[in-house]
């Protein structure tokens, strides 16, 4: 798909620099550099300034909240950018996020910060912010993520410490190196003849549907994961698969593959413990959805590649 890097998250260039990550000293005196950039991140919310990352610099004020080590992202412009986790700040009682629910709408502000700068779930604002803050934002979120739930070295239980501009946490008693994961997610486009297969899961909002998506297994092939999860789901059949484009997710560590699949069978038998309902629906009727006017189904997500791919079906531009 000649177009597969223009997906949210994808495609910016940036310099990750993987050759600075063992060098601790210039590390830490690129974090004090005037020019460099640090993207503070409050319970996995980064700080925007309007539509783009909130960088600030090094000293500021908001910065004295970090609770974790920074990490290294690359360089921008051979400007360094970094993230820091500055989750030990605590906003006012009513400024708290909700607990629960599918996606949380609130923002919070720091004092010591702009009006205009705030703490916000990505999903708001992932689609308007520039490519380079997005990937950057997004590479920040999953690997502060990866650190919060791998403190621990999984061959002898010892809490690890960070290295490498957080790149590796390596174990002080056995040295064991671990390494940032990512899970591999199949999301499949799949089609017969003008009609596209699409589902919802329990709990999803009112008129929300996609394309199906499940993780891959050990030793899995792509096509074998698309096949195994749309026979799962639905008792669809598909034959011939596809490579697309893929997007980094970070909720919390995924990489989502996105493919075409041709169905075989079009018989749907759901299987009510992941799907609540899948439909096929016409390249018309989807061409309603993308423009919010359908009357049952809400147009998806903006940035989210099942989005990418259907209105690219619909466009018919998957080459």
């Amino acid at each position: 798909m000649r177009i597969a890097e223009t997906v949210t998250f994808g495609g910016s260039g940036l310099d990750r620099a993987a050759w600075m990550r063992g060098k601790a000293n210039e590390l830490a005196q690129r974090l004090e550099a005037p020019a460099t950039r640090i993207l503070p991140i409050w319970r996995g919310k980064p700080l925007v300034a309007d539509v783009a990352a909130g960088w600030v610099a090094p000293g500021h004020p908001v910065l004295a909240n970090a609770t974790e080590t920074p990490l290294f992202l690359g360089l921008d412009e051979d400007r360094a950018c970094y993230a820091i986790d500055v989750s030990g700040w605590t906003p006012l009682e009513g400024e708290l996020p909700p607990t629960g629910g599918f996606l949380d709408p609130t923002e919070q502000r720091h004092p010591a910060l702009p009006d205009d700068h705030r703490f916000v779930e990505l999903r708001t604002v992932m689609a308007v912010l520039p490519a380079r803050d997005a990937e950057l934002i997004a590479t920040a979120k999953a690997l502060l993520g990866w650190h919060r739930s791998h403190r621990f070295c999984s061959a002898c239980g010892t809490p690890s410490d960070a290295v490498d501009g957080g790149w590796q946490r390596k174990c002080p008693d056995c040295g064991t190196m671990h390494f940032p994961r990512t899970d591999p997610v199949v999301i499949m486009l799949i089609t017969r003849g003008n009609k596209t297969l699409i589902g919802r899961s329990p709990g999803w909002p009112d008129g929300m549907y996609s394309c199906l998506a499940g993780f891959m297994e050990p030793g899995e092939t792509m096509e074998a994961a698309v096949r195994r999860e749309v026979a799962e789901e639905t008792g669809v059949r598909v034959g011939a698969v596809r490579y697309l484009a893929s997007q980094p997710w970070p909720y919390p560590s995924s990489l989502m593959i996105g493919c075409a699949g041709d169905a075989e069978s079009e018989a749907i038998t759901l299987d009510p413990a992941e799907l609540e309902d899948a439909i096929w629906i016409s390249r018309e009727d989807m061409a309603s959805v993308l423009a919010g006017d359908h009357p049952l189904i809400r147009k998806p997500r903006a940035g989210a590649i099942a989005g990418f791919l259907l209105t690219n079906w619909v466009a018919d531009r998957l080459d």
